[in-house]
């Protein structure tokens, strides 16, 4: 689920002012918070409760250990042997690319839920619900992703669209970005401090706002407090994309320090909002959607929403991969969030009309180059191509 910018073409960081610009921005926020985010929160709701109902029910610590066991192993080894997936592709294989690209993004996003869902309870196991705890174990780990400048690894839908593309699909990005062909051991050490390190903090901030929310929010009324955080959430992440404009002006205009720390201001800021969103649509789904059949409203969540997903191209935004750092990208581009569907989709048309475009241009080049010159003495040059003549007959 986590996301940067950097990489995207300027077409796209950069879009036009005009009308159609400004439309494409627009149903891209609408996409993001109405479609894919609800089926991204969704399936981890699904997902994380079939845990519950099959990985050792009777006992929750063992089954928080059996999920962070997953969780861990599975990430460094999807981590470890990206560079052997990255030798699947479409161009050679096309099926077998989309059946193991898509198995894979089924397995990883179980494999992420449970390293979440184990740290998460083995919290709760191991501390007190209290405001004053909850907010010391929030507080601590979220001043360490700021000094570790991996604050935007809170982000997630409805802040991000990770498009199903064949080149990135399992990129993985580290904390160091080390090579593991060049540096085997190094990118070892990368790969488990970005999982082990980097990953727990996360769970940490994001396990912290949501039990705070829990104890704070209507505690005695699940209901009234699921639909307060929806409403809280959705205000949030709506003031924080029209919010945008204003602040990739205010970064571009600022270097150094100010620049990251009202960067982070800003992730932090939709990251409020984007807990919220998850704890209402979650908290409504456990209420409202077949309460009296738990399993069978698990499954469906669980598999429609992954269906719906890899249909639209979009199914890694279920995975929670790879470590990005706060204000990598240049200028006001550290604040905007990858949340573009459409405008990728006409941004590939209109590379395809260009590409057609140049073809013909390279065929009329070639048609030009087999002219019938006629010399002055009524002798006749033939120019095969532009390199190469057949003499005077």
């Amino acid at each position: 689920m986590r996301g940067s910018t950097a990489g995207l073409a300027d077409g796209v960081l950069n879009p036009s002012k005009d009308a159609h610009g400004v439309l494409l921005d627009f149903l891209d926020t609408i996409l993001s918070t109405v479609v894919v985010g609800p089926l991204v929160i969704s399936y981890w709701r699904g997902t994380w409760n079939l845990m519950d109902l099959y990985l050792f029910p009777n006992n929750t610590i063992l089954s928080a250990y059996a999920s962070l066991t997953i969780g861990v192993v599975g990430h460094i080894v999807f981590t470890l042997c990206q560079d052997t997936l990255k030798q699947l592709h479409p161009n050679h294989h096309r099926i077998t690319f989309y059946v193991i690209s898509r198995l894979y993004t089924a397995v990883y996003g179980v494999i992420c839920i449970n390293g979440w869902r184990g740290g998460w309870q083995l919290i709760d196991s191991y501390t007190t619900p209290k405001v004053s705890t909850v907010l010391l174990f929030t507080t601590l780990p979220a001043l360490c992703l700021t000094f570790l400048k991996t604050l935007r690894n809170l982000s997630a839908a409805p802040f991000t669209i990770s498009i199903d593309t064949p080149n990135e699909y399992f990129d993985v990005q580290t904390m160091f970005k080390t090579s593991g062909s060049r540096q085997p051991l190094y990118y070892i050490l990368d790969c488990c401090f970005s999982v082990l390190i980097i990953g727990s903090l996360v769970v940490f901030v994001w396990r912290g706002v949501w039990v705070f929310l829990d104890l704070v929010l209507y505690p005695s009324d699940a209901k009234l407090s699921a639909w307060y955080s929806l409403a809280i959430g959705y205000g949030i992440v709506f003031i924080t994309f029209a919010l945008q404009p204003v602040m990739r002006w205010t970064c571009e205009k600022l270097t150094g320090f100010w620049r990251l720390a009202i960067a982070d201001v800003f992730l932090f800021f939709s990251f409020i909002g984007t807990v919220n969103a998850w704890r209402g649509i979650w908290q409504l789904l456990d209420n409202y959607f077949l309460p009296d059949q738990r399993a069978l409203s698990d499954w469906l969540t669980h598999g429609v929403c992954f269906i719906l997903l890899a249909l639209m191209n979009c199914a890694n935004t279920v995975l929670v991969r790879g470590v990005f750092l706060d204000a990598e990208e240049p200028g006001g581009k550290c604040v905007i969030f990858p949340v573009y569907y459409i405008r990728l989709y006409f941004q590939k048309e209109r590379t395809k009309k260009n590409q057609q475009a140049l073809d013909i241009m390279e065929k009329d080049e070639g048609a030009n180059c087999s002219l019938l010159l006629e010399k002055p003495a009524n002798n006749v040059v033939v120019v095969k191509n532009s390199n190469e003549k057949v003499a005077p007959q």
